[in-house]
């Protein structure tokens, strides 16, 4: 089958009037704040690829080694005809899913679903190409508001891989999980990535890479700025930091001022001021374990049926199901 028209919900002039939005509040909060989903322009999704290939970044070779060893499984025990995956990007990690449902002979449709429509068309069309029989109906949308637009269909396996539940906090996952649960009917399971709490050392140094790419990528929400906003942030004025957040169980990406400096956003006629020192957080990344992980699903009215790791522990895929 060949790939759909695909469904926008999310056009980018909407876009850049929600990073208009997110950047007037976050840089007018105490202390600073911009939101992670920024990161993630072209650029910023080059940058990305190259970080899960570090040797210092485990979870998605993790993520990978689980889904190979149990994507078979969650075939058999989901028999999902129809598989969504939210924050599909080039939707790599997720062929081994399809191909799971296709050689279970369930698999009938794939609907990816992420904000940048041609990261989309083309994951979708190579989809299409490997998958002949499989209908692909692309939609683009932001996951913290639009999972209510996804098509209707049938059996649903809804995935969403890479820890990315771990940038929201506590009340967005909440929100975000509610919204998932509201998608699922009786017969339907939900797949969730999650990176696991560790020892604080390696946990920041996945964030703060010897080869500096990390660092590049974090700066790189302040050249997304400067673009779509005509700002003149200066990149170099800028330095990396990631912290481990032991209350909260999360790393912290910041980006530090290195010097008095105020930035001018001509697109918002706003003028911010940075002291020497001062940090801006860029990203929260939430590691879970078991209990917790369990107590959140459970709130969102979703089971636990099934839990698995990488053989040293790092990561976990959950599957869970309609409570």
């Amino acid at each position: 089958m060949s790939v759909s028209e695909i469904a926008v919900h999310l056009d980018p002039g909407g876009l850049v009037h929600q990073l208009a939005g997110d950047v007037r509040t976050g840089l007018g909060s105490t202390p600073k704040v911009l939101p992670p989903k920024y990161f993630y322009d072209a650029r910023g999704s080059e940058l990305f690829d190259e970080i899960t290939r570090l040797e210092e970044y485990y979870p998605t070779r993790a993520e990978s080694q689980i889904l190979h060893h149990r994507a078979a499984q969650v075939a058999s025990l989901t028999g999902a005809r129809t598989l969504v995956e939210i924050g599909s990007g080039t939707s790599e990690k997720t062929r081994l899913l399809l191909r799971a449902l296709s050689a279970a002979g369930t698999l009938q449709q794939f609907i990816p679903f992420d904000v940048d429509p041609v990261v989309l068309q083309g994951a979708s069309a190579a989809v299409a190409a490997e998958f002949p029989g499989v209908k692909v109906s692309p939609v683009v949308g932001d996951f913290e508001r639009h999972l209510d637009k996804l098509p209707a269909s049938p059996r649903r396996l809804m995935a969403f891989l890479g820890s990315t539940i771990g940038n929201l906090a506590p009340r967005q996952r909440a929100e975000f999980l509610t919204d998932v649960r509201r998608g699922l009917v009786t017969g339907d399971a939900f797949l969730l990535g999650l990176d696991l709490v560790k020892s604080p050392e390696r946990l920041v140094a996945a964030y703060d890479d010897s080869r500096g790419v990390t660092a590049e990528f974090n700066k790189n929400v302040l050249a997304v700025i400067n673009r779509q906003l005509d700002a003149d942030f200066n990149l170099a004025a800028f330095e990396h930091v990631a912290r481990w957040d032991r209350e909260q169980e999360w790393i912290e990406m910041r980006l530090r001022s290195v010097r008095d400096q105020t930035v001018r956003i001509s697109a918002l006629d706003l003028d911010v001021a940075f002291g020497a020192g001062e940090e801006m957080r860029t990203e929260i990344s939430a590691k879970f374990s078991h209990a917790r992980i369990s107590e959140e699903l459970a709130a969102a009215g979703l089971r636990l049926t099934h839990w698995w790791t990488d053989p040293v522990g790092d990561f976990a895929l959950t599957l869970s199901e309609p409570a």
